[in-house]
């Protein structure tokens, strides 16, 4: 079973909490996934590695925004998701879809919040994957309407010994799993094109 060590990682005035298996931040690999699940209050991330169809946590965490105006927590969310990037240095990202629901004013905020998930990751050079809730939940448990418990319990089944910060932790990891699957899928499908090619 793998432990994780629980650390400090930060930019400036910046600290935050997370899980990292030391051993697997010090191991190569084929992909280091990024996903995060965008939220204002708690912005939840989570890294694995990638080698062929194995799936291996690097370290989690949530990304709180302090008490204030709007604009201090969106630089603070800036702030502590460049530092994750710049820790880990992931290769690609993933980031969960968000829609419109009946209170306007809270969608806009969390679009925002949105906005600081999408735009950290491609200013460090990744392509950056978009991916529904269901899409999302049928990739990892395998039905589209899962609650967060399933979730959070079928991640800790792909990711033996993996240490969870938080439900928002849990989706984020359950977001780069999502992105695996995709990629890898995508991967199958561009040898079968050039091998057809031959």
């Amino acid at each position: 079973m793998m432990r994780g060590r629980k650390f400090q990682v930060g930019l400036a005035d910046v600290r935050l909490s997370c899980y990292c298996d030391k051993k697997q931040q010090e191991q190569g690999n084929d992909m280091r996934v990024l996903g995060i699940d965008p939220g204002l209050r708690n912005m939840g991330w989570g890294l694995i590695d990638v080698t062929g169809s194995r799936l291996a946590h690097v370290a989690n965490g949530v990304c709180r925004s302090p008490v204030g105006d709007l604009a201090t927590r969106l630089v603070s969310l800036h702030q502590q998701l460049t530092a994750i990037v710049a820790q880990f240095t992931p290769d690609t990202a993933a980031v969960e879809l968000t829609f419109v629901n009946r209170d306007g004013a809270g969608s806009l905020k969390l679009g925002q919040a949105r906005g600081i998930a999408m735009l950290v990751p491609a200013q460090a050079g990744m392509s950056v994957s978009e991916y529904a809730p269901n899409a999302v939940k049928k990739a990892v448990v395998g039905v589209g309407h899962a609650d967060k418990s399933q979730v959070a319990h079928m991640v800790k089944m792909q990711l033996p010994g993996v240490e969870i910060s938080g439900a928002d932790a849990a989706d984020a990891l359950a977001i780069a799993i999502c992105h695996s699957h995709h990629a890898q899928s995508a991967g199958r499908l561009a040898d079968a094109i050039v091998r057809a090619a031959e």
